[in-house]
């Protein structure tokens, strides 16, 4: 015969297990998924829509296409030399390199089965150029659709968005769009505050390859991220893993700022990974010039009232913040800047005056790198090396 305890404990477990049963499954995860597909099923199109490649900002891309547009996204493979001599091929002599990469990520997008591609322009003349390319790759036998969002500017905030996003999806459920629309801007955020941090210390790790590992990790999560809730959750994991890498940096190491043009100085296929290739040298990186400081908390006047001893007015695109950011960098004692501009790119042309200023006033080196796309990997990497080695003699100097 079982003892008294022995079968309390039966009664026990067979009542867990009754209540397991009987309990409704109320999980929130099967309530999120139902949501989704319903929605899923009213307002989403079978439509394939591609950005151009543009620096890490992918799975933001990723996230406004499905989560906004409520349209199919379209990955695009790593670029070729081909896909860059495509653009070149199809596009003026006068035109600035980033044209010529943009209309070559379209070519090959549309080549992969895209029936709707993304033109987002840019703060100057790339602005205009969405209409010109839309034109190019008609005249090559393209059928498509482009939403550009040149378009609509003058109907203010809601004629524009009425005007862009319908184009995408006539169907899209705008009060849904909007609140996606806050998640593509907080993962932007995150994406620039972790490539902050990556730029700031990834090239003192004491196992070669730890920051790039834990980086292509969070890009993959963030791939696939459906809401804030994901977003928040891969910043946390990412940072946590950076943390844990292990590193060797010195007290005082050779600081170097980045600033110019807004396409060229972030990307790393138009600047020939120029992150990477400092912090090989083991240089801490800081560049200020990213999305989120350009779109998402830009103040031009403030800035211009911080650099008021070199500019007076608003000199257009990414300008002011290029001479604003010089200066901060200078003033706190970098040991030098990196001017990275696309050929042609006339705004920052006429910054080069101003931080010449700027180099004189504070006597800290700057380094002028133009891009157009015959720019070599090998005479970048001899300019970069020469320039490293003249800030590290002059440190020990002053040292």
């Amino acid at each position: 015969m079982a003892k008294p305890q022995s079968m309390i404990e039966q009664v026990r477990s067979s009542v867990a297990v009754e209540f397991v049963r009987k309990r409704k499954p109320t999980l929130r995860r099967d309530k999120k998924a139902k949501k989704k597909a319903k929605h899923y099923a009213k307002h989403h199109r079978p439509k394939k829509a591609a950005f151009f490649r543009y620096c890490y900002y992918d799975p933001a891309f990723k996230f406004f296409v499905e989560q906004v547009l409520d349209v199919d996204y379209l990955p695009l493979p790593e670029a070729t030399r081909q896909t860059t001599e495509v653009g070149v091929q199809n596009s003026s002599d006068y035109v600035c390199t980033p044209y010529k990469h943009i209309l070559g990520d379209f070519v090959e997008a549309l080549d992969l089965g895209a029936d709707l591609v993304i033109q987002f322009g840019g703060p100057c003349r790339l602005g205009y150029y969405g209409e010109l390319q839309e034109s190019t790759l008609r005249d090559m036998g393209y059928e498509f659709e482009m939403l550009n969002f040149a378009r609509g500017i003058e109907k203010g905030y809601l004629g524009w968005a009425k005007e862009v996003l319908s184009t995408a999806n006539p169907d899209i459920d705008i009060p849904h769009g909007v609140v996606k629309l806050k998640g593509t801007a907080k993962m932007m955020e995150h994406l620039d505050a972790v490539r902050d941090y990556f730029l700031a210390h990834g090239g003192f790790e004491c196992t070669r390859g730890s920051f790039d590992k834990a980086w292509n990790a969070y890009m993959n999560e963030l791939r696939c991220a459906t809401d804030e809730r994901d977003i928040n959750q891969a910043y946390k994991h990412v940072m946590e893993q950076f943390a844990d890498i292990e590193i060797q940096k010195p007290a005082n190491p050779i600081r170097i700022g980045i600033v110019g043009e807004m396409f060229t100085a972030i990307d790393e296929r138009s600047n020939l990974g120029l992150d990477h290739k400092l912090m090989d040298l083991g240089v801490e990186v800081h560049r200020m010039l990213n999305f989120t400081n350009r779109y998402l908390h830009y103040n031009e006047p403030n800035l211009r009232v911080g650099a008021k001893d070199y500019i007076t007015y608003d000199m257009g695109p990414t300008s002011t913040l290029t001479i604003a950011a010089a200066k901060q960098y200078a003033q706190s004692g970098f040991d030098g800047i990196i001017h990275a501009k696309s050929a042609g790119c006339t705004p920052e042309i006429d910054c080069i005056p101003v931080l010449q200023k700027v180099s004189e006033d504070f006597g800290v080196p700057i380094l002028y790198l133009t891009y157009d796309s015959q720019t070599s990997d090998t005479g970048l990497d001899t300019r970069l090396e020469a320039f490293y080695d003249m800030l590290a003699m002059k440190k020990e100097k002053l040292s």
